[in-house]
C-alpha cells in the first residue's frame, strides 16, 4: 500500500525515479526496494525521507482487525 501512494505522489508530482533518488540522497536502487510491494525489509527512514522529499508527511495508523 506504502508503495502503491508513494509512487501515486511522485506521478502527480511529476518526479521521476531519478531525480526522486537524488532528492532522497540515495541510489535507484534503494528507491526501487521503496516501490517494491513485495520488499518485507524496509525501515521507517526510506519511506520518511521519500515522503519529505515530496512535500508530503507520513501518518502511521493502528486500526482494530
Amino acid at each position: 500500500m506504502i508503495a502503491w501512494q508513494f509512487e501515486q505522489a511522485m506521478k502527480l508530482s511529476g518526479i521521476s525515479k531519478m531525480t526522486m533518488a537524488e532528492r532522497m540522497h540515495t541510489r535507484r536502487a534503494a528507491l526501487g526496494r521503496l516501490l517494491d510491494e513485495n520488499d518485507t525489509g524496509l525501515t521507517l527512514d526510506t519511506p520518511s525521507r521519500g515522503v519529505q522529499a515530496l512535500g508530503y508527511r507520513v501518518k502511521v495508523e493502528l486500526v482494530a482487525a
